[in-house]
């Protein structure tokens, strides 16, 4: 069970940092089109923060947890 525990929470913080890396991607290569951002740097911050967050959380899994998985951000 412990095992399943961590892996969920790590693929959880996977998922968050891809979200995050790939909406900074979309403001960065299409920001005309996204209407309710009109400060698109402000924008790819809070973005920027929730990678950091997910990043923290992926550390302290594999410090604290769990056998070391790299990070995978292309």
């Amino acid at each position: 069970m412990k095992d399943q525990l961590i892996k969920a929470a790590r693929m959880h913080a996977e998922g968050e940092l891809e979200r995050a890396k790939t909406n900074i991607l979309v403001y960065m290569n299409h920001s005309v089109g996204i209407g309710e951002h009109s400060d698109i740097v402000e924008a790819i911050q809070e973005e920027l923060d929730k990678m950091a967050m997910a990043t923290d959380r992926i550390d302290m899994l594999n410090k604290h947890f769990a056998e070391p998985i790299e990070i995978r951000v292309v």
